[in-house]
């Protein structure tokens, strides 16, 4: 029953030499050039399905996927993305660390009023020469406390 079921063997192709030098003896080129040979090279990651390599595989979160390296969209923006915000300073009572309350001014989704809001962020100034009402400038950076995450890069206005 068995042998019944068994179909018989396929032809075996030609291997892939018989058909280059079949070729080559067709073409009537001359055999000193080279043939080309792609030198990209493939990284470690890349999969064999083909995808594109550039791209990181998709996550379990459903997002799409993001391009493994970031380049700046524009010559014109800032060199890092981090971000930058001005404010005045509200407490200096922690060692090397100032309160810089940033003033934000949105509009409320129903009254269409403008309606300011203010953040506390928490900066490090590492010389303590800051005083209460300074105008200064903060840029975000990695996390050097708790709750620190911004540091002062330059003092806009003394208080007086």
């Amino acid at each position: 029953m068995d042998a019944a079921v068994a179909a018989p063997p396929a032809p075996v192709a030609a291997s892939t030499d018989d058909a280059i030098q079949a070729d080559a003896a067709d073409t009537d080129e001359s055999d000193t050039e080279a043939p080309h040979t792609d030198t990209t090279a493939v990284p470690a990651n890349a999969t064999a399905t083909g995808a594109d390599p550039a791209v990181a595989p998709p996550s379990d979160s459903g997002r799409a996927p993001v391009p493994a390296t970031s380049a700046p969209a524009d010559d014109e923006g800032r060199p890092n993305r981090r971000k930058i915000r001005e404010g005045l300073v509200m407490s200096i009572k922690m060692d090397k660390t100032a309160v810089v309350g940033v003033v934000e001014r949105v509009r409320h989704p129903r009254y269409v009023k403008t309606v300011q809001r203010t953040k506390k962020l928490y900066a490090h100034d590492p010389q303590n020469d800051l005083r209460v009402g300074d105008r200064v400038r903060v840029a975000e950076t990695r996390p050097l406390s708790r709750l620190k995450r911004w540091r002062v890069v330059e003092v806009l206005e003394r208080a007086k």
